[in-house]
């Protein structure tokens, strides 16, 4: 990556929510509201907002998710923005971890987006961008090896 591209490289921050459903952590994706494709919920940064903060409003926002949400970076992953005039711009995107504890009825973007939980393995396939791929993948790795409520770095799920 040249010095011009990483000048006009975006930088979005996302929440990877989790969930424990019968015994297995699972992983809620949501659709984007033009190409329709399975995303994390995520969005540009904000100065007055933490990027972990950020990554607990967008789930909000676009998925109705309340929870807890990890301080601690989970992993990123790099895709081309598809913007309203055709361009694409390069996003780097921070990824953190929100525990959910709840999917309210209602929130601000319900009528735009569908939302679906999924097995990491599952999400893993449903995405497109690679960077997401592989992190989903290292996630069901992880979690074959401990399907119980600990993360990939060894911590006690918070809700359970």
């Amino acid at each position: 990556m040249t010095n011009k591209e990483k000048k006009r490289t975006g930088r979005q921050f996302a929440a990877l929510p989790l969930a424990v459903q019968g015994g297995e952590v699972m992983v809620m994706l949501v659709t984007s509201r033009e190409t329709r494709r399975w995303v994390l919920p995520k969005g540009w940064a904000e100065p007055h907002l933490a990027p972990h903060e950020l990554a607990a409003k967008e789930a909000y926002e676009e998925a109705g998710l309340v929870g807890q949400v990890d301080s601690k970076l989970a992993g990123s992953y790099r895709y081309y923005k598809r913007l309203r005039d055709g361009r694409s711009r390069p996003c780097k995107v921070g990824v953190f971890r929100l525990w959910v504890s709840r999917q309210l009825e209602d929130w601000p973007e319900r009528e735009q987006r569908e939302t679906r939980w999924f097995t990491p393995a599952q999400a893993a396939m449903a995405v497109d961008e690679g960077g997401l791929v592989k992190l989903l993948l290292n996630l069901a790795i992880l979690e074959e090896d401990d399907a119980n409520t600990t993360d990939r770095i060894g911590v006690r799920h918070p809700l359970a």
